[in-house]
């Protein structure tokens, strides 16, 4: 052998090694920009992962938007389906487009959900000024007049923020859910921003998103939709102590691609699961007003699948979808 074909085949190894090296290194779609909640949930994530030994490597954050998080599934279902080493920022609001066809067709059973392991509370927020006290102030004001109130929200119309006064405004017994105002604007910090400016009457979203506001004394949060109220939130109370029975949090969490091992799910079930039990998650989730959730492993996909057809449901009975 001469040395110049050696040195060929040598130089060809280490670049395979190399590449190898790079393709085992997890990977976390981010299916939006930098700095939403699905770019939160993986470099979050993906940093406790590595700080806690995980993962022997940094996790590789992509973010990929697109279509709301339709050009990410769409990817991962048609060109990366037994990539081991990928995982995907999932939430709420990716259940509800499957729900609601907005993936074009495509399915929840089309990846494996790994699990969620903390909610970001649904809220409604009012500007500091604002006359309503009370989530039932609002809603009277809606059942007298349901043109006096528009809602501003981070999801287009029928999306998860949408959704969520129209539960509330269900179970205070009104039904002609069409009339209300709802504007789709580009993420929480705009909504806010609408409803502090007065062009709107009220912002639904998640707390995350109005925590900053909050601090600075901008909006109040007239009502938090989980169980119990947060903590660190003490003050804000739960709808359902308002007599609204509605829990409406956006979990976070994430998906995989279906066609991998079961042994890989479980690998990433248990690494996720190491997350949601280190101290370093329990501080991200206080700093960020997300609540515990933990649902991970191979019930999860249950869980989705259930969550799936609730929302389906709910969207057509409330005329969102056909």
């Amino acid at each position: 052998m001469t040395n110049r074909l050696f040195k060929a085949l040598m130089t060809s190894a280490v670049l395979g090694l190399s590449a190898t090296t790079a393709i085992s290194a997890a990977e976390c779609i981010a299916p939006a920009n930098p700095g939403g909640g699905w770019d939160f949930t993986c470099r979050q994530i993906g940093k406790i992962m590595y700080d806690i030994k995980a993962v022997d490597k940094p996790v590789q954050v992509t973010n990929m938007p697109g279509a709301g998080g339709g050009l990410a599934y769409n990817h991962v279902v048609s060109e990366r389906s037994d990539d081991g080493d990928l995982i995907v920022a999932a939430s709420s609001a990716t259940t509800t487009r499957l729900a609601q066809n907005a993936y074009a067709g495509m399915t929840a059973d089309q990846v494996r959900f790994v699990g969620a392991i903390g909610a970001d509370p649904g809220v409604i927020v009012v500007a500091a000024d604002s006359p309503f006290q009370t989530l039932g102030d609002m809603v009277e004001a809606i059942k007298a007049d349901p043109g006096s109130v528009a809602f501003a929200g981070g999801s287009a119309v029928g999306g998860f923020d949408h959704l969520k006064p129209l539960m509330i405004l269900k179970e205070g017994g009104f039904t002609d859910i069409t009339k209300v105002k709802y504007i789709g604007v580009d993420g929480g910090a705009d909504a806010i921003t609408q409803t502090v400016g007065g062009f709107t009457q009220a912002m639904t979203g998640d707390m995350s998103e109005v925590v900053s506001f909050l601090s600075n004394g901008d909006i109040r949060v007239i009502a938090v939709l989980t169980e119990e109220r947060v903590p660190g939130f003490d003050d804000i109370p739960t709808a359902k102590e308002q007599g609204f029975d509605v829990v409406a949090v956006n979990w976070r969490g994430l998906y995989v691609p279906k066609d991998i091992s079961d042994e890989k799910f479980d690998e990433w079930a248990g690494k996720l699961q190491q997350v949601a039990d280190s101290p370093e998650w329990a501080q991200a989730m206080t700093d960020n007003g997300l609540a515990p959730f933990t649902k991970v492993g191979g019930d999860f996909q249950a869980y989705v699948d259930g969550l799936v057809s609730d929302i389906n449901a709910m969207s057509k009975e409330l005329g969102v979808i056909q």
